[in-house]
């Protein structure tokens, strides 16, 4: 989402992001035109009239899982977001009793919370290579 209208959303989509991610971003973009949702996230700047590059991911409970913000400079990764929603997914699927070490990727081990893995993470993360 940002304050960019549907259609630059669309060009950008057609002549940029379906270039890095194949088909394209796999979710909506969505236009806030006027910044009324970037002013309650807090990334809207009224005197430019711009929202700093902030992404959300909100669970459909409606509740913020992630975020992360940017300065207009730096440029997001839209693997890493689609990772950090499969691995939310994931966690949520399985309703908690899985969780994700980090650079998880779908297919890896997961995590077992409990108190057998206090002081093993490491572990998990040596046999399995999450990192790679």
């Amino acid at each position: 989402m940002s304050v960019d209208s549907v259609f630059v959303h669309k060009m950008w989509n057609d002549t940029e992001l379906s270039k890095m991610v194949k088909g394209g971003v796999p979710y909506p973009m969505l236009s806030d035109a006027g910044g009324r949702v970037g002013e309650v996230y807090g990334i809207y700047d009224e005197d430019a009239g711009v929202e700093t590059r902030g992404r959300f991911l909100i669970d459909p409970d409606g509740i913020v899982q992630g975020y992360e913000v940017l300065t207009p400079p730096v440029g997001r990764n839209v693997g890493e977001t689609i990772r950090q929603i499969q691995a939310f997914q994931l966690v949520r699927n399985s309703k908690g009793s899985e969780a994700t070490p980090s650079g998880w990727r779908p297919g890896k081990m997961t995590l077992k919370p409990g108190p057998d893995l206090v002081g093993k993470v490491w572990e998990v993360w040596k046999t399995d290579n999450a990192f790679d």
